[in-house]
């Protein structure tokens, strides 16, 4: 589901919700050590590497430059922290989109 989706059915906040969709955490792909980026794509220095069975937690996601991965092909980065991006093709979110606000 995307941020897009959520429908509010008047009784919550619709930012709260936002914000509770934006800290979830979600798996790095199995098998991988993932390299975190200064910004969002390839050309961008390491600033540090998950560790297989790594969790992260999404703050905001924006475009970026294509990667593929072994969740298929995508233009979408994740910015887990202040200045560090994954790609989203690493990360299992359960969409092909948005999950989280841009940034």
């Amino acid at each position: 589901m995307s941020v897009d989706q959520i429908q509010s059915t008047g009784g919550e906040d619709e930012g709260a919700v936002a914000a509770a969709v934006a800290r979830a955490s979600y798996p790095v792909a199995p098998g991988y050590r993932l390299n975190v980026r200064s910004g969002p794509g390839t050309t961008y220095s390491i600033v540090r590497v998950l560790s297989e069975g790594a969790r992260v937690a999404i703050g905001c996601q924006r475009p970026g430059e294509w990667v593929t991965g072994p969740y298929g092909t995508s233009n979408v980065w994740d910015n887990i922290g202040s200045g560090q991006y994954v790609s989203d093709t690493y990360i299992l979110t359960g969409s092909d989109g948005y999950v989280a606000p841009r940034c």
